[in-house]
């Protein structure tokens, strides 16, 4: 097995707990149009394939059209744009893990479902404008996860092979990108969705916390 010369994070649910203010952005979204709030817990399930997708589930069945969606998504951007740091914060450990993995020399990376116009402005927000080598959020003209478009493309631009890079994540899209693309796959058990979901989709290892990382190779 090649040296891991690279470590490519998810965002929501693996570096950040970023699901309060998720939920809030959607249920005001949804309040506006008088439509039931969402409970909390329930965003665990909805978040992970994108603004689009999130929006879709968040909706009543009977609402879920795609004119609407649309219009939605703008809604819910709108609010996200004055919440995203209400409640959201790194989990423990991460900042630390992240300075040791820098330290060592390693390229970090992290490509997310999330909108690129978020994605980048709010890991630069955490964790600082440079720690990580490239961010890569959704973008229109690149296939989200589990399509290994992005991965190439992490890969491309660090000058490395994808099995030199170990994906972290805390989702099953996530396993199933890291296999697709030939990465690493780490499951975190901190993050939003089961150990379960993590092991059927092809995870190569699990981790409880983010010092674990440092034992890989």
């Amino acid at each position: 097995m090649p040296t891991l010369k690279a470590y490519i994070f998810d965002l929501d649910g693996t570096l950040i707990d970023s699901l309060a203010d998720i939920a809030e952005s959607i249920n005001r979204m949804l309040d506006a149009r008088g439509y039931p709030r969402c409970k909390q817990e329930v965003f665990k399930q909805m978040v992970g394939d994108g603004m689009e997708k999130l929006v879709e589930r968040a909706l009543p069945e009977g609402a879920r059209n795609e004119e609407l969606i649309k219009v939605c998504v703008e809604e819910y951007r709108a609010h996200y744009d004055t919440l995203w740091n209400a409640q959201t914060q790194p989990y423990p450990g991460i900042v630390a893990m992240l300075a040791e993995l820098k330290g060592r020399g390693v390229k970090l990376g992290v490509i997310s479902n999330k909108a690129h116009r978020f994605t980048v402005p709010m890991t630069e927000h955490f964790f600082g404008a440079g720690v990580f080598d490239h961010i890569l959020g959704q973008r229109n003209e690149v296939p989200r996860k589990p399509a290994p478009d992005g991965a190439h493309e992490m890969a491309a631009f660090l000058g490395l092979r994808t099995d030199e890079m170990a994906y972290v994540g805390d989702s099953g899209i996530d396993m199933q990108f890291a296999k697709s693309s030939g990465m690493r796959a780490v499951g975190v058990r901190w993050g939003f969705r089961s150990e379960t979901e993590l092991i059927d989709c092809g995870a190569d290892v699990l981790i409880s916390s983010p010092a674990e990382l440092f034992n890989l190779d």
